[in-house]
């Protein structure tokens, strides 16, 4: 393995790399600047935030390396997303871990933040008024009401697992 990559827009899925390379020893680099430092072809473990089930950066680092883990980064805990996934980017053979990561309106901007005012807005609503909420889907209300960052080590567990396995 040479290299972590990601694609961060409001820092979560930054922080995440940034922990994933301290725990593995791996140099981590934004995908906007891994070009001048990473040769194509590597190996690499991709990290991007997701949005409306992509992954964004996804496809860009896909055509310049081997990717041999993909990490994605939402709101949601758990890999309830991780089929949809799999299948919009015909992922076979490779894991795909997703981290919940955080959420904070004010980071956002343009296009992303209308959509999640109107996500919050709509989806909050419903959510709000729901009676028997699960605790992910409290934790979801309370993310989108008063933000949060529920980036850990403790996530990252499954994925060093993954990396612990194939290097013995």
């Amino acid at each position: 393995m040479d290299a972590i990559i990601y694609t961060s827009n409001t820092g979560y899925t930054q922080q995440y790399a940034r922990l994933l390379g301290e725990a593995t020893g791996l140099p981590v680099h934004p995908l906007s600047d891994a070009a001048a430092s990473v040769k194509p072809g590597a190996e690499i473990i991709y990290l991007g935030w997701l949005m409306a089930g992509s992954v964004k950066g996804y496809q860009k680092a896909a055509r310049r390396y081997h990717i041999r883990a993909v990490c994605c980064v939402g709101m949601a805990e758990g890999n309830s997303q991780e089929a949809g996934i799999r299948k919009r980017y015909h992922i076979l053979e490779i894991p795909v871990f997703v981290l919940q990561g955080g959420f904070d309106i004010t980071k956002l901007h343009g296009i992303y933040r209308f959509m999640m005012n109107t996500m919050v807005k709509t989806v909050g609503k419903a959510l709000a008024k729901k009676p028997d909420k699960t605790q992910e889907e409290a934790d979801m209300l309370d993310m989108m009401y008063h933000g949060g960052n529920r980036v850990s080590m403790e996530n990252l567990e499954p994925i060093l697992q993954w990396w612990k396995e194939g290097k013995q």
